[in-house]
C-alpha cells in the first residue's frame, strides 16, 4: 500500500454526493412518505404500550440478524440462555453469545437514553461522539480476547481508527482525516429537514457511515444499530419492527448495493460528485423498500383480528399434541391481554375462561409453566406472554431460525400451515 494510495481519500468532499440532487430525489421521498405511513399505521394499531415480551423477542431478533451479517451469530436458543447468564463451554460460541447480549443491551440502552421521539434526538445521532457511544456500548463489555483483530491488535471500544484499511476493493479514508468524513457526515444527515427527507438521508447515511469506515472493527453493527436508532428516534419504529432483519434476509443485496454505492462515478451523467450518485441511489430505495416490507409484515402479524385465529391456532397444538395442561378455552382471555395490551387478576381470566375454578386454575398454571402468560408475583396480574414453542403459530416466518430452534424441536411444526391461513413478507 503505498502513499498516494493512503492519501486518496483525505478531504470530505471525495464521498460527495452524501444526497441525491433534487431532481432525483422525489422517487425517495415518495418512499419514505409510504414507510411514514405504513409505520405511524404499525403505531396507532398497536396503542402506546407495546408488549414487553414481543420488544424483548425483537431485540434477541435483531441481535441475531446483525450478527449473522458479520457471520458471527449463534443459535437463537444460545442466545436465550447468554441472557440467562448461561454461557457455552465452547470458546467460539461463548464469544458469539456475548457479541449477542452487547447487542441486545445496547440497542435498550440507547433507545431509553434517547428519550421521547423528537428532531433533536434524530440530530444527536449524527456526530462523532455519538458514534463512540454506540461502539463504546457495543464492545466494551467483552473480553479482550473478543477484540482480538485478525493480525493480533486490540480494537479499543469507542476509539476511532488510528491506521489504513482497506475493506474488499474500498480503500477507507486515511485515518487522520476519519474526523472530518465524519463532521462533514453530521452536518448534511444531521440537519436535514423534517419529514420524508430525514427518513431518505437515514439510509443514505447509512452507507456513507459504512464507507467511511471510522473504526478497526464493528462498522457494520455500528451502521445497523445507528440506522435502526435513526428510525427509533424519528418515531417509525414503535419497538416493534427494525431494518436488521430485512438487511440478513436480503444479506447478497445488501451488500452488493453496499459495494456498488463505493464506486466512482460512473460517467458525466452520473451525478456531480465523486462517488456514484446511481449508486446512492440504488441502496437507498433498496433500504427504503425493505423499511416499509418491514413495517408492512409486522402490521399483518400484530392485527388483532388475525391474531385471534393464530392463538387458537397455538392452543390446539398444544393441547393435541403436547398434552401439557393448556387447554383452547384460555383462547378467550388470551386474545382479550394481546387485544387490549393489558394486565388482568388470576381471578378474572380464570371466569374468562368459563372453566370451573378448579380446572382454570390448573389451565392459568399450565399457561404460567408453558410460558404463555407472564406474571411480577406469585400471585399478581396476568399479562400475554409469547412462548418460543408458540412463535411458529403466532408471529409465523418472523423470525424462522428461532422457530426451528424452540423446545421442543419443532417435531410437528409442518402442522403449523394447515391451522391457520400464514401471511408472509416479501423477506
Amino acid at each position: 500500500m503505498d502513499a498516494q494510495k493512503i492519501l486518496q481519500y483525505d478531504q470530505p468532499h471525495q464521498f460527495e454526493p452524501l444526497m441525491p440532487r433534487q431532481e432525483q430525489l422525489e422517487p425517495l421521498l415518495e418512499l419514505a412518505s409510504d414507510l411514514t405511513r405504513a409505520a405511524t399505521a404499525l403505531g396507532t394499531q398497536t396503542g402506546p404500550n407495546v408488549h414487553g415480551d414481543l420488544r424483548a423477542l425483537l431485540r434477541s431478533m435483531n441481535s441475531y440478524y446483525t450478527n449473522r451479517i458479520e457471520g458471527e451469530h449463534t443459535r437463537p436458543a444460545d442466545i436465550e440462555r447468554a441472557l440467562q447468564q448461561d454461557f457455552s463451554a465452547n470458546a467460539d460460541v461463548a464469544r458469539k453469545q456475548r457479541l449477542a447480549v452487547a447487542h441486545i443491551e445496547t440497542e435498550k440502552h440507547c433507545e431509553e437514553q434517547l428519550g421521547a421521539v423528537s428532531a433533536e434526538a434524530v440530530q444527536s445521532l449524527y456526530s462523532e461522539e455519538a458514534l463512540k457511544w454506540l461502539h463504546e456500548r457495543l464492545f466494551a463489555g467483552l473480553r479482550p480476547e473478543d477484540l482480538t483483530l485478525s493480525d493480533g491488535s486490540q480494537m479499543v471500544p469507542g476509539q476511532v481508527r488510528e491506521r489504513q484499511v482497506a475493506v474488499g476493493r474500498h480503500e477507507a479514508p486515511a485515518f487522520g482525516a476519519v474526523p472530518r468524513f465524519i463532521e462533514r457526515w453530521g452536518q448534511v444527515y444531521g440537519r436535514t429537514r423534517r419529514g420524508e427527507a430525514t427518513v431518505v438521508a437515514a439510509m443514505a447515511s447509512h452507507h456513507r457511515l459504512a464507507w467511511i469506515h471510522p473504526f478497526l472493527d464493528g462498522n457494520g453493527r455500528v451502521a445497523r444499530l445507528h440506522t435502526h436508532l435513526v428510525l427509533h428516534a424519528a418515531g417509525l419504529t414503535h419497538g416493534l419492527w427494525s431494518p436488521l432483519r430485512g438487511f440478513a434476509r436480503t444479506e447478497t443485496k445488501y451488500k452488493a448495493l453496499l459495494q456498488a454505492a463505493d464506486e466512482h462515478r460512473r460517467g458525466d451523467l452520473d451525478g456531480r460528485g465523486n462517488l456514484t450518485e446511481a449508486g446512492l441511489i440504488e441502496w437507498t430505495t433498496y433500504a427504503l423498500e425493505m423499511c416499509i416490507d418491514q413495517a408492512d409484515f409486522m402490521a399483518s402479524m400484530l392485527n388483532v383480528e388475525g391474531m385471534q385465529g393464530r392463538i387458537e391456532a397455538a392452543l390446539t397444538y398444544e393441547e393435541s399434541v403436547m398434552k401439557a395442561g393448556v387447554r383452547r378455552e384460555a383462547l378467550k382471555p388470551l386474545h382479550y391481554l394481546f387485544a387490549t395490551q393489558t394486565e388482568l387478576a388470576r381471578a378474572d381470566f380464570k371466569t374468562m375462561t368459563g372453566l370451573g375454578d378448579r380446572v382454570a386454575t390448573d389451565l392459568l398454571s399450565s399457561l404460567l409453566k408453558q410460558g404463555y402468560l407472564n406474571t411480577d408475583s406469585a400471585y399478581g396480574k396476568v399479562r400475554f406472554a409469547i412462548p418460543r414453542r408458540a412463535l411458529q403459530f403466532y408471529f409465523p416466518d418472523l423470525w424462522p431460525e428461532a422457530q426451528k430452534d424452540a423446545e421442543p424441536e419443532a417435531a410437528h411444526a409442518e402442522m403449523a400451515p394447515a391451522l391457520f391461513g400464514r401471511t408472509r413478507s416479501k423477506t
